[in-house]
């Protein structure tokens, strides 16, 4: 493998949309703020026509998900972590739980599970660091199975989903915000799936979604927990499903301009050729990061297995002999220094990686990002490298 040099000229190409956020991500190609001017505003999303609109983002996310048609799907609460919080408050305690974590939210959810859920009899199936993947090959699916599709801050992700049976008694509940709309998923497989607008689909927060299989409908019909459960995660009233949520009529009051850019994308997603084109752009993004790492003596994906690396948080620490002899903090400042070096000069923004993360970046290689921007980054992550390094000698 033949290393290339650090930069020692400074790139004068920028990428012409440098937002590589992993949430809230970049908005789709061309898009204008102007697109929202006939947003339902103003006016109550009780109306039968802000309800359709919220019908809309429904039954199109459906569509360009390519959703079961028995699973029904709801606009809800606190972006992702609502959507999974519903869940896990809704649906466990019926039977035991295995929580599968690898990356800071699957500990959150295992927080919750033991912790506020405090439910008796629970397995933990827990990488020994981050990069790494814990052997899913164990996991007991007459239980209940809580886990992430993709986690953002690791950068690692469930190769695919073969390890899940098709006949299971217990529920498969995934949290696949960061996965959705960029991977190819087995959404047969999963009993319930909870996402947000605000990363593949570079919506605002604060609005999450949730599906469910048949089978969590029927949980919900046979179990109802005795634990307290606030409003905003109510998904069951007086024993029944409350069925006007799958229709578009929401727990709480939704942000009708959101809604209105989350249609937008939506669109967009089906006029560019739907989920297939979708996956497509996020794997030609990906393998611009991957040519680059194979090349780089001084980058390496986080995600320690090839099958694991995510395509969409692309997740990555640099190698120097001298960071490894570094403390962490220090490691860290470096890291802060590379990014902040790269957005002064307009050429990438929020590339640092997550807080709980080992030091590192994080590129968000999703379908709304161009790959010829990805390409224009990159460089200049090398000399901004390059540029820091001194500072810590």
């Amino acid at each position: 493998m033949n290393a290339k040099p650090m930069y020692a000229a400074k790139p004068t190409v920028r990428p012409a949309r440098p937002w590589f956020s992993s949430g809230p991500c970049a908005k789709r190609p061309g898009w204008d703020p102007a697109r929202l001017r006939d947003a339902f505003v103003g006016r109550s999303h009780r109306d039968p026509a802000g309800q359709a609109r919220l019908s809309e983002v429904i039954e199109l996310s459906r569509q360009v998900l390519g959703l079961p048609e028995d699973h029904r799907v709801a606009i809800v609460p606190g972006s992702d972590t609502g959507a999974v919080e519903m869940a896990l408050w809704n649906l466990l305690g019926y039977t035991g739980v295995e929580v599968c974590c690898w990356e800071n939210f699957g500990h959150t959810w295992l927080e919750d599970v033991v912790r506020q859920l405090r439910i008796p009899d629970v397995t933990v199936h827990r990488a020994e660091r981050y990069g790494a993947f814990p052997d899913l090959n164990q996991v007991d699916f007459a239980n209940d199975v809580v886990f992430t599709w993709n986690g953002t801050t690791s950068g690692v992700c469930v190769p695919d989903a073969e390890w899940i049976p098709a006949s299971r008694t217990g529920l498969t509940i995934c949290d696949a915000t960061s996965a959705v709309l960029g991977m190819d998923i087995d959404y047969s497989k999963l009993d319930v799936v909870t996402w947000s607008w605000q990363k593949a689909l570079g919506g605002e927060g604060a609005h999450g979604m949730i599906a469910l299989s048949p089978a969590a409908v029927e949980r919900l019909r046979v179990f109802q927990t005795d634990r307290p459960l606030p409003k905003i995660f109510r998904l069951v009233r007086d024993g029944r499903l409350i069925d006007e949520l799958f229709e578009g009529f929401t727990i709480n009051s939704p942000s009708m301009l959101a809604v209105e850019d989350a249609l937008d994308a939506l669109r967009w997603c089906l006029d560019i050729g739907g989920l297939p084109e979708l996956i497509s752009r996020t794997r030609r993004n990906f393998a611009v990061v991957r040519r680059w790492v194979l090349t780089d003596p001084h980058v390496e994906f986080l995600a320690e297995a090839p099958e694991t690396i995510s395509p969409t948080s692309v997740c990555l620490t640099f190698r120097h002999e001298l960071l490894d002899r570094l403390p962490d903090r220090r490691q860290r400042e470096f890291v802060r220094r590379v990014c902040a070096r790269i957005a002064d000069n307009g050429a990438g923004y929020d590339l640092g990686g997550h807080r709980e993360a080992p030091p590192g970046i994080r590129i968000w290689a999703g379908p709304t990002v161009e790959a010829a921007d990805v390409e224009r980054l990159l460089p200049w992550v090398s000399w901004a490298f390059a540029e820091t390094l001194p500072e810590f000698r």
